[in-house]
């Protein structure tokens, strides 16, 4: 399935969602927007398709973030505030996904990029990638996620630093506050990002699944809620046919197959 300036395509499990629009750095527009959130929704409705990869296309760029030029194409002011419900806002949609998904990042991860990469659970780089959340040099601050979620991620210091200046760092920066979990080189990007995907997809997708959930919601909650929510999905992941067939793979010494039950 392909779009103008989205492309998207599912092979073994593992859905890839390219970016495309290279000539304005993937800067995302609210159409793109809303073809992201319909994609999410496929994604996470899709039994066979058990990891996401985000991608840019071309050499430069990740995402710049949303256009500038189109932010008018949002609507109003409370429009824009509302825009989940006009279907024109890709962070929701890739935040809430239930499914792993991994950002694969070369060239500029900046404002909205940033906050792509963000929604991602785990984050691949190139050495020539740069990241920002500019906004603040422009009048604004990031609206869905650089204020809230980056500090949970590197940190309050590392990312006060990042948004108050909106000044651009350099992957190994990235790499050394966590926000980047592996450095490749430009040519082993997409075979790291796809091993990484088919690793996770060969994992029983409720056990991921359930693990993800209270990673996420764990991050805003006292240490004893998340145990009882670890507790609670330890459970339910017990109750399910793929941990019995995991157990009984262990003990006869083979791979074990799991179906999602």
């Amino acid at each position: 399935m392909s779009g103008e300036h989205i492309l998207f395509r599912v092979e073994d499990g593992v859905a890839t969602l390219t970016l495309n629009r290279p000539e304005k750095h993937n800067a995302i527009t609210a159409a793109m927007g809303g073809e992201i959130g319909r994609l999410a929704a496929r994604v996470d409705t899709d039994e066979a398709i058990k990891v996401l990869i985000v991608e840019g296309a071309g050499e430069r760029a990740f995402s710049a973030g949303s256009d500038v030029n189109m932010l008018d194409d949002l609507g109003t002011p409370w429009e824009g505030r509302n825009r989940a419900q006009y279907g024109r806002d890709y962070i929701a949609p890739l935040l809430g996904l239930r499914k792993p998904a991994i950002a694969a990042i070369d060239g500029y991860c900046l404002g909205g990029g940033l906050e792509v990469a963000i929604c991602c659970d785990i984050r691949i780089a190139t050495p020539r990638s740069s990241f920002g959340a500019p906004e603040v040099q422009r009048g604004w601050h990031a609206g869905s996620g650089n204020t809230s979620i980056l500090p949970r991620l590197i940190g309050f210091g590392n990312a006060a630093m990042w948004i108050l200046t909106g000044d651009r760092f350099p992957a190994e920066e990235a790499h050394r506050v966590g926000f980047v979990q592996r450095l490749v080189e430009p040519e082993a990007l997409m075979d790291e990002a796809r091993r990484i995907a088919e690793r996770l997809a060969r994992n029983p997708p409720i056990a991921v699944q359930s693990a993800k959930q209270i990673i996420r919601q764990s991050q805003g909650a006292s240490i004893a809620q998340g145990l009882a929510w670890e507790n609670d999905g330890y459970t339910l992941c017990m109750m399910t046919e793929d941990a019995r067939e995991g157990m009984r793979a262990f003990a006869e010494k083979r791979e074990p197959v799991f179906r999602g039950r």
